[in-house]
């Protein structure tokens, strides 16, 4: 009875996992980085191992080819993206999204908005406002932070649909905001980013994991289209 009671229950957490990804497509196969490349480029930087079924950004590894901001293949406007990340302590990085791809741009984070991935008591950004994880970095401090402690795996989402931004760290909405209007402009206007041309304004575009320079892992990268 106990082990009929045991294969019930993975039965079930079996099938609740696969009804809660339904629809979602991985874009890291937990092996290669097929579908991805380094921003500008065409191939993947050499800082970027793939571990243990992570993207494993180690600074020690960068050679002439170096590291670089990676970004996916494909371009995507309405989607909900999920991944977890974890830091090693004093690091910084960071997932952007709606990135334009063009040699006029010099980074990713030149056209696109940012999810903060942050040791927010061991960097220093970490005493900046609008700067701390769970942040629209530099415009939107979020609502709460549920960030989880240095080394430990933070599940991240990121939902785009029809201008209506949402971010979500550990289950928690952290930011709520809508792209594009009024006062998205006013946002940007008050930022870092106010004499940025292109910044905030495309509707389409790659996502990005971002080289701050420090170490940092990615895994369970799944994306939606909506």
């Amino acid at each position: 009875m106990k082990k009929i009671f045991l294969s019930a229950c993975i039965l079930l957490a079996v099938t609740q996992i696969t009804k809660a990804q339904k629809g979602f497509k991985p874009l890291f196969d937990g092996k290669t980085t097929t579908g991805w490349h380094t921003y500008s480029k065409t191939t993947v930087g050499s800082a970027w191992q793939v571990q243990d079924g992570t993207l494993h950004l180690d600074p020690s590894k960068k050679g002439q080819d170096g590291g670089g901001d990676l970004v996916t293949d494909k371009e995507y406007s309405n989607f909900h993206l999920k991944l977890d990340w974890k830091v090693a302590p004093k690091s910084n990085s960071g997932i952007i999204f709606f990135v334009h791809e063009e040699p006029k741009f010099h980074a990713t984070y030149s056209t696109g908005p940012e999810m903060q991935v942050l040791d927010n008591d061991g960097h220093p950004d970490g005493k900046i406002t609008k700067h701390r994880s769970g942040d629209l970095y530099d415009l939107i401090k979020s609502y709460s932070e549920p960030v989880k402690p240095v080394g430990q795996w933070n599940r991240a989402e990121i939902i785009s649909k029809n201008g209506k931004l949402t971010l979500i760290l550990n289950g928690v909405k952290t930011v709520n905001t809508t792209l594009w209007d009024e006062n998205w402009k006013t946002l940007i206007a008050g930022s870092k980013f106010a004499k940025w041309e292109g910044f905030g304004t495309y509707k389409t575009g790659k996502i990005a994991l971002q080289d701050h320079g420090d170490e940092v892992w990615f895994k369970n990268i799944l994306i939606k289209e909506l």
